[in-house]
């Protein structure tokens, strides 16, 4: 195998599994803070990759678009269930639940910047360190980008579970109506609306990428 391929597929694997795990996990324990122990009667409350891995969302996706050079990079991991019917107070919860996810991608990049300083501290000069300082890079950079994208107002993307949890009940009903179709919408403007020149997802990652990336520079 090319060393190049090789070097890039092991500074991306560990970054890949702790964003899109991390994401996870963060659901479902707020969730169960809040009432529902879905998440925990399930065993997803765990790092172990084993329980989160989707073969598509987590490895063939984010491979395919990693090794084409693509500009947009995500995936996703097996959805950690969560009964929104369950939490104390549902309408409003499910935004917290919603919001927990991009809210864990933020700390952990935060949690990169400062392994950065802890590695660039004890490691000696090397390519050990280059490589461990290239996972910390792809950590960070992953790390907003999933942060960034999950707040895109679609359902059932974290954002529009936000958007449906402030709209009033009348049209967060309506609102929800949308995610049958969410899947095809969010095809539709990752790869389908820059053919026309319009690139909603860069546009929207762009407006908001300086104001994370202000927040984790504060660390750096």
């Amino acid at each position: 195998m090319d060393s190049g391929l090789i070097w890039t597929i092991t500074t991306w694997v560990f970054p890949v599994l702790l964003c899109i795990i991390l994401h996870e996990v963060a659901h479902g324990y707020v969730a169960m803070k809040l009432g529902d122990m879905t998440a925990k009667f399930s065993g997803r409350l765990t790092l172990n990759p084993k329980d989160h891995i989707d073969p598509i969302g987590t490895i063939l996706v984010p491979g395919i678009l990693m090794l084409t050079g693509s500009s947009v990079l995500f995936g996703w991991a097996k959805p950690v269930p969560v009964d929104f019917s369950r939490l104390r107070h549902p309408k409003r919860d499910m935004g917290i639940v919603a919001a927990a996810g991009p809210l864990a991608n933020l700390l952990l990049a935060i949690g990169f910047v400062l392994l950065w300083h802890l590695l660039n501290a004890l490691m000696p000069m090397g390519e050990m360190k280059e490589w461990a300082f290239q996972n910390v890079v792809n950590g960070i950079s992953l790390s907003l980008a999933l942060a960034i994208f999950n707040l895109l107002p679609i359902l059932p993307l974290d954002g529009g579970r936000i958007v449906s949890s402030l709209l009033p009940l009348k049209y967060s009903i309506k609102y929800q109506q949308s995610e049958r179709y969410g899947f095809l919408i969010l095809l539709g403007i990752l790869f389908i609306a820059p053919l026309f020149g319009i690139d909603i997802v860069g546009w929207f990652m762009n407006t908001l990428y300086p104001f994370f990336a202000r927040i984790v520079q504060f660390f750096l």
